[in-house]
């Protein structure tokens, strides 16, 4: 309920045939599995949060400061009522950056896996290297998880996915975090078991 359904789709389903088959349950809910949400203000209040975490790691929280309450709830209704320029209206300024800088202060992201216990993966990790060379996906995982990547000699046990697809590890990071963030700001990366099929 917490996460973002394509984020779902690709830690839970991705090998799967589509469409996927949901079964929605209307009694017993899952108290110990899911997070139970009273009202709709409750999703609101989660979304922006995750937006003003992300706009913080982005710009020191300045783009959204700058915001007024109407700015919130466009992005949120947008979002809500599935209107892609009102909501697009609002996400861009908080996908903008001074050209000065080339990039984002941190990029919002966190990273699944499905083998593991803990929920998510999230460190500070700045798009650019000190160097000013652009930082790669494969850059992020060496550093943050580093047993997504395979060994130069060896076979591949994982694949990375965002959105259902399969980046390429050479993939600029900023770039990544510009195109394929959620509507929460942030980059979320699944990593499964490579498909034996």
């Amino acid at each position: 309920m917490h996460y973002p359904i394509g984020l779902l789709f690709d830690l839970l389903a991705s090998s799967s045939a589509l469409p996927w088959n949901i079964t929605v349950h209307f009694k017993s809910f899952p108290e110990k599995d899911l997070l139970h949400c009273p009202s709709k203000d409750v999703i609101e209040a989660h979304f922006m949060s995750c937006v003003k975490e992300a706009d913080a790691l982005k710009h020191k929280s300045q783009v959204i400061n700058e915001m007024q309450k109407k700015d919130h709830k466009q992005l949120w209704m947008g979002l809500q009522n599935d209107r892609f320029d009102q909501f697009w209206a609002i996400n861009r300024k908080l996908m903008e950056y001074p050209a000065e800088e080339n990039g984002f202060r941190y990029i919002p992201f966190r990273i699944y896996q499905t083998t593991t216990e803990r929920p998510f993966i999230q460190k500070l990790f700045r798009p650019m290297a000190a160097d000013g060379q652009l930082h790669t996906l494969g850059d992020l995982l060496k550093e943050v998880c580093p047993s997504a990547i395979a060994p130069e000699d060896g076979e591949r046990k994982n694949q990375v996915m965002i959105h259902g697809i399969e980046p390429m590890l050479e993939t600029p990071l900023q770039w990544l975090s510009e195109h394929l963030s959620y509507p929460d700001n942030f980059l979320h990366i699944s990593i499964i078991p490579q498909p034996t099929d």
